[in-house]
């Protein structure tokens, strides 16, 4: 087969390793609105080690849907035991982001907050008349959030 052929067919989710599902399911549901789909208990072994390149990796999964469709996994790792939580900056090679489109940017920014979100910055409009600003999660994790005029 020529490598030519091959395309991207959809979006199938996004990944989000987190130190426990339990502690942010709750956050993902009750404050962004996304329902859950399934969780698995994937354990360990040779297919799973293969898959996500880490030796000895046992872990769980919970698959979230947004209200449009876009799915988050939410994926706890309980070895191997020299895992480290990351807090990259947005700036360091590797760092990514969601951004979530918000129908009032500060109200979110509220109902974020007793989860142990916080903006890293003040919302900023851009000329367009939209509203941003990058959260930080707990786990690391970057969440934009946009207002956009009405």
């Amino acid at each position: 087969m020529n490598d030519q052929t091959s395309t991207v067919l959809r979006t199938e989710h996004t990944g989000l390793t987190v130190a426990s599902i339990n502690g942010v399911l709750d956050f993902w549901t009750e404050v962004l609105g996304f329902q859950l789909v399934y969780r698995k208990e994937l354990g360990g072994g040779h297919a799973m080690e293969q898959v996500v390149g880490v030796s000895g990796a046992y872990l769980r999964n919970a698959l979230l849907e947004g209200p449009d469709g876009y799915r988050v996994e939410l994926i706890e790792y309980d070895s191997p035991e020299d895992r480290v939580v990351l807090k990259q900056r947005p700036c360091d090679v590797g760092s990514a982001h969601l951004t979530f489109a918000v129908t009032d940017l500060r109200a979110m920014l509220n109902r974020m907050a007793p989860y142990g979100w916080t903006a890293t910055g003040e919302p900023q409009t851009a000329p367009s008349g939209t509203i941003m600003v990058y959260t930080r999660g707990p786990d690391g994790h970057t969440i934009e959030l946009m207002q956009h005029p009405e």
